[in-house]
């Protein structure tokens, strides 16, 4: 007689859990029925891959038959090649049908290539779907009869299960990765494929996260946010229940964390291949999706699970804080502090066995509470602000209060990554902008008009500052200082206001649009950073500037005669122009606005204005504000410039009329004059005095950079205007004329020596002049049959040391003097 053999080990450790004892016979009935279920369910699965395998060899015998036909037909064709007499038709023939059925074969082995992979990817998602059906069926078994399954290997089959998926998501991702880099046409069977994973993963997540939350309720999460020494007034830290695990508990707990981040991982190199194969930017893919840290941006699933239910019971204070925020921020970030240290020593651990290199659980922890907050005052706070915002006529309050919040956010992202960064050693060159997901700015990320409320409550408010500021009319003035010579005219290193010279007001304008730029450094990234400064600072700057030209506007420079304030008002304005447009450009060349003004290129691109802008001023974010104060300065130096010398002209066109004309009735022809005693013209005193006055009195207020450019010109158009003046070919100039005229022009120098040693080279065609009219009668005759050739002229006027007059010039002027003087 045989017996039958022993039960394999497996099924002997099955029947000692479930029958443990005679009692447990009881619910032998119900255990068979749920095994001849699973019974089923497997056959039906077993039967659908019979049938596909079916489906696809059927298929692929199909066009090997095909294909073995087409060989013979050719094989039987090239055996007549020799037979037949009419060869070299039968090799055309042959030709022609050869690509065609290497076009063929490639085609099939495209076929089967795809047929594998859609194979290969058929078991690996039915992996993925198997795990999870039974993830899902072990938590309806627990829930019909909790007495079939212990609790004690319920977890563990669950955790393994989860596990399963997890490698069966890897599998998938890597042979959808190889399928987008060899054979990205596959679209089809890509789309299909995510789509599988997309609805086993709506189910395989939330049951996750719900096993997840069942552990932390079984080990006492949440705990109890208020001290036992609370009413003793002796705030101590709140217990932690991470830190007081048993090792059995810190064992489960262990591996469902590690289960839940390999999930996570997984499901994070799914969205970064996705992303790829979307077309995504290369900045995007490259620093977002490829870099292992900057996955978990949005924070940990097992971390943001820790966070929620912590989230509920603070709600409860939260709402009686509406009217003081503070305590609301107050209070999270003790929460956040309190817990720091437990997370920190239980979970970086895990962390780092799960292998996710330069992921900090303290930014993670961080990071959640940050995210709380955050919809909590996306929900309550900023809607009640808005609602008052849009409803009241008295904005005044609400602007406070916006400004208020901002500066409590403000302060509130400092501590936090302070916290977040505490223990981490960071290089100072790359520690700057990382773990931005922390920042509770990013609420405008997804309300861009909340974005825009800010920006004009920020506005509104440096608006009305400036109107006071402006009412003052001091503030547009600025207070000489006793300066020495040297001091005044060489420092042309500008770089504070007291060195342009600039009125207070300015000084406050800048620190003002400082200030709001400093907030707006706040904001996540570099599109809110753009939109918020357009909005704010920029417009309070482009405000100030249209101040400016208005000021200048209404002296009428040009149309009035110069007076000492109009003149002092330009000058200031002017000062003001050049600082603030100094701060732009240092600005500029920060790396935040550079970026920004990159950013803000890119987009205009397409655009006419956009390409002039980008062309001109290559990432600048101010380009169009440094154009406009670089405009406003020079047209209003321009304008005094216009003035100085249209007064010069009414006060000396007289004597420039009469120059060489009224020097023979005061001295007679023969009289030898002393050049050294011999004073100026009576009709040239009073606009030399005059034109002393006005460059003594730029000097001093106009800024130095400014003065230079602005004295010069003002000699090049005396200069001009005096010799283009004199009537050379209808008046003679006699020995005492050209010794008046000289004594004159050294007088006109000599108000612009102070701000150069050789003022002449700045009046070069009166130079020119005198040195024609003071040349030797042999000399200058000598001259004039030089310019007659054409040829030489010009190198003739050269080594007379003439640069600026032309040779029918020259000609004119020696025409001019005295033959007989």
């Amino acid at each position: 007689m045989s017996y039958p053999p022993p039960p394999a080990a497996s099924l002997r450790s099955f029947l000692d859990a479930h029958f443990a004892s005679p009692e447990d016979l009881a619910s032998a009935p119900a255990l068979a029925e749920l095994l001849r279920r699973e019974c089923v369910g497997l056959e039906a699965s077993l039967r659908r891959f019979e049938a596909q395998l079916a489906s696809a060899s059927a298929s692929w015998l199909a066009r090997s038959t095909g294909a073995r036909s087409s060989f013979r037909h050719i094989r039987s064709r090239g055996g007549g090649i020799e037979a037949e007499d009419d060869g070299e038709e039968t090799l055309q023939g042959v030709g022609v049908e050869l690509p065609a059925l290497v076009q063929e074969i490639q085609r099939i082995d495209a076929i089967r290539h795809y047929a594998e992979a859609a194979l290969q990817l058929e078991a690996f998602v039915g992996n993925l779907e198997d795990a999870t059906f039974s993830i899902v069926r072990q938590a309806s078994k627990l829930n019909l009869s909790p007495v079939f399954w212990p609790a004690s290997n319920e977890m563990e089959r669950k955790q393994e299960k989860l596990l399963q998926a997890v490698d069966a998501m890897r599998d998938i991702e890597q042979e959808l990765l190889r399928i987008s880099t060899n054979r990205p046409q596959w679209t089809n069977l890509i789309m299909a494929v995510d789509s599988r994973v997309d609805k086993t993963l709506a189910i395989l997540r939330p049951k996750a996260l719900t096993d997840y939350r069942a552990l932390l309720a079984s080990l006492g999460w949440p705990p109890s946010l208020s001290s036992p020494d609370a009413e003793k007034d002796k705030y101590s830290q709140i217990p932690n229940p991470l830190v007081l695990m048993n090792e059995a508990n810190k064992e489960k707990y262990s591996q469902s964390f590690l289960a839940l981040c390999a999930l996570q991982h997984a499901q994070a190199n799914r969205e970064a291949r996705q992303c790829r194969t979307t077309g995504a930017t290369p900045t995007l893919s490259d620093s977002k999706y490829f870099d292992k840290t900057t996955r978990f941006d949005n924070g940990l699933w097992a971390i943001d699970e820790l966070v929620q239910p912590i989230a509920s019971r603070l709600e409860y204070h939260f709402a009686k804080w509406s009217e003081q925020p503070e305590f609301i921020f107050a209070l999270v970030y003790k929460i956040a502090r309190d817990f720091m240290g437990g997370v920190d020593d239980i979970l970086q651990p895990l962390i780092d066995r799960a292998r996710l290199v330069g992921l900090s659980a303290k930014e993670s922890w961080v990071t959640g509470m940050v995210k709380m907050l955050l919809g909590y005052l996306e929900r309550q706070i900023f809607p009640v602000l808005v609602t008052f915002y849009q409803a009241t006529d008295d904005k005044l309050e609400v602007h406070s209060s916006w400004m208020h919040l901002n500066d409590l956010m403000i302060a509130f992202d400092k501590r936090m990554q302070l916290l977040a960064d505490s223990g981490i050693q960071k290089i100072a060159s790359i520690s700057e902008g990382l773990s931005r997901s922390l920042s509770v700015f990013s609420i405008y990320s997804e309300h861009s008009d909340w974005l825009h409320m800010w920006a004009g409550v920020e506005l509104n408010s440096a608006h009305h500052k400036l109107k006071s500021e402006m009412e003052d009319e001091t503030n547009w003035s600025y207070s000489i200082k006793e300066l020495g010579h040297q001091e005044t005219t060489s420092n042309f290193l500008l770089s504070t206001r007291e060195d342009y010279k600039a009125p207070p007001i300015s000084e406050f304008v800048v620190k003002t649009a400082s200030a709001m730029i400093e907030r707006g450094q706040a904001l996540p990234n570099r599109g809110l950073s753009i939109q918020y400064n357009k909005s704010s600072s920029v417009q309070f700057l482009n405000g100030f500037f249209l101040v400016l030209r208005e000021r200048c506007e209404a002296l009428q420079l040009t149309n009035t005669a110069l007076e000492d304030d109009s003149l002092l008002k330009a000058s200031f304005a002017i000062n003001a122009a050049r600082y603030c447009e100094y701060v732009l450009r240092e600005w500029d060349d920060d790396i935040v606005f550079l970026e920004m003004g990159s950013h803000g290129k890119h987009d205009d691109e397409g655009q006419e204005q956009g390409h002039k802008h980008s062309a001109q001023h290559p990432c600048s974010f101010f380009a169009d504000e440094i154009t406009f104060l670089a405009k406003l300065g020079t047209n209003y130096l321009e304008q005094i410039m216009s003035s100085v010398l249209l007064e010069f002209e009414d006060l000396s066109w007289d004597y420039i009329q009469n120059i060489g004309l009224s020097n023979e009735q005061i001295h007679p022809i023969d009289e030898v004059l002393d050049e050294e005693n011999l004073g100026v013209s009576p009709g040239f005193v009073a606009s030399l005095e005059v034109l002393r006055d006005r460059t003594t009195k730029l000097m001093l207020h106009l800024n130095s950079k400014d003065f230079l450019d602005l004295w010069r010109s003002i000699a090049e158009g005396l200069d001009y205007f005096i010799y283009s003046s004199i009537r050379w070919a209808e008046i003679t100039f006699s020995d005492q004329a050209v010794i008046q005229l000289r004594v004159d022009t050294r007088a006109l120098l000599h108000i612009f020596r102070p701000f150069c040693l050789r003022p002449e080279a700045f009046f070069p065609f009166i130079s020119d002049s005198l040195k024609l009219l003071t040349m030797r009668k042999t000399d200058a005759q000598y001259l004039l049959e030089v310019l007659k050739n054409a040829k030489e002229n010009d190198s003739g006027l050269r080594q007379q040391g003439l640069r600026h007059v032309n040779a029918s010039q020259a000609t004119k002027i020696l025409g001019s003097k005295r033959s007989g003087g």
